[in-house]
């Protein structure tokens, strides 16, 4: 089993306009995403729910601690190309969701990675 090295996972969750996420991933990949890869890094992964509340998509971003956290989306929030991803996805969320989880290390999951 791979597990994250990082300590921090920030959790996210976008609830979408129903039959909108198609239009929501095209504006999310092409306005958000170059900002993120520069100010966020590599995402631990994007998912869509299957079951339960519908129209979600998650995704999760990995920190080394809560001040790593906070210079990173600082840096997101601050740059001059975020307002546009934020203007052009405002009718398609209805909801968002940030969850700061942390790692927990347990030695069953430590010892199946030897």
């Amino acid at each position: 089993m791979q597990y994250p090295s990082k300590n921090l996972v920030d959790h996210r969750i976008y609830t979408i306009k129903p039959r909108k996420m198609p239009e929501f991933l095209e504006v999310f990949d092409r306005l958000a995403m170059p900002v993120l890869l520069k100010t966020l890094g590599t995402p631990l992964g994007f998912y869509a729910s299957l079951v339960g509340p519908l129209n979600q998509v998650v995704h999760l971003w990995g920190y080394d601690n809560l001040t790593d956290y906070e210079q990173r989306c600082l840096a997101r929030d601050t740059h001059p190309d975020f307002p546009a991803y934020l203007s052009a996805s405002e009718h398609l969320v209805v909801a968002q969701e940030t969850r700061l989880i942390k790692r927990i290390d347990l030695p069953s999951i430590k010892d199946s990675q030897a």
